[in-house]
């Protein structure tokens, strides 16, 4: 009996049928948030939005997706949204910001080799392994004063508690990046079990649950808020894609991705790694924006 409660718990992590994020294995005593986190919520059973046609067209129907992550170098930086864990001994910095009325000013846990994201965006994200918390910052570079950033974030990745209304994070969507990314270890273990992230080329004025802030002008009823969550269409044939491929297309049936910035459309982000297959993760491209479809998540609010 001991036995098969072993095997059923090893099937459960590993088919994913668990409801909440893989934990980081720099990080075992830490949850990537709790089970009943919005991240973390199973959507495949959930209706379909009543405006799904039209805001699936407004993001692009014929448009492929693209994974923006994956391993080896681009223009010389790493492929995707890096994240460093630190610990209760790395030394503390304070950070100065643009946005400095929607930023977190606590001294955040800075490396002295952090990984910073290449391109324009420039995010680092920081898993504090001692105090199970998120630190994220948008923009980071190091001036002759010290640190500066655009804005900066932090959480408790044992609590739901979300950014105060209006404000913004790390993206655009005022939400956690590091929940959203697609992991290899997760790949290498089988499954990842939470909601992906994305981006849209035009978003609307508007942000939904979970989502706390916006970034465009726009009052177009046709285009996408900031939380809006879309999952793969679930009689899209995934099998005869390769492993890594079907492990994250499966995420987007299950767990679906949530909009968490202005950027081009259905990019999906994940963290780079040596393990990822460039040429397995480029037939995610074979899916376009006509296999997604919006959820209805209002029954996912508090």
């Amino acid at each position: 009996m001991r036995r098969i409660a072993v095997v059923a718990a090893l099937m459960l992590l590993i088919g994913g049928g668990s409801a909440q994020a893989l934990r980081l294995p720099a990080a075992p005593s830490c949850p990537i948030f709790p089970a009943n986190n919005p991240w973390n919520q199973r959507v495949d059973k959930l209706p379909v939005a009543a405006n799904s046609a039209q805001l699936i067209a407004s993001i692009g129907l014929d448009t492929a997706l693209h994974p923006d992550f994956g391993s080896g170098l681009y223009d010389g930086t790493s492929i995707g949204i890096p994240f460093d864990v630190v610990s209760k001994s790395t030394p503390r910095s304070r950070v100065s910001f643009d946005y400095s009325d929607e930023s977190d000013h606590v001294a955040y846990p800075i490396p002295k080799n952090v990984h910073i994201e290449g391109g324009s965006d420039h995010h680092a994200i920081l898993v504090d392994r001692s105090s199970c918390r998120l630190y994220e910052l948008f923009a980071l570079e190091r001036t002759s004063t010290g640190w500066h950033a655009g804005s900066g974030a932090t959480w408790d990745l044992r609590s739901n508690h979300l950014r105060p209304a209006g404000w913004t994070s790390a993206d655009a969507a005022g939400l956690p990046i590091f929940p959203g990314l697609a992991r290899y270890d997760e790949v290498a273990r089988g499954v990842i079990d939470h909601a992906l992230r994305f981006t849209a080329e035009r978003t609307r004025s508007a942000y939904v649950y979970p989502a706390r802030h916006d970034a465009s002008s726009s009052d177009d009823p046709s285009l996408p808020p900031m939380g809006l969550r879309v999952r793969l269409k679930a009689d899209v044939d995934i099998s005869g894609f390769p492993r890594q491929a079907r492990i994250v297309l499966q995420a987007l049936k299950t767990y679906g991705m949530i909009l968490a910035d202005n950027g081009s459309s259905w990019y999906i982000t994940g963290a780079p790694s040596p393990g990822w297959s460039n040429d397995a993760l480029h037939t995610l491209e074979r899916i376009t924006g006509s296999d997604f479809e919006v959820v209805d998540t209002s029954s996912l609010q508090p």
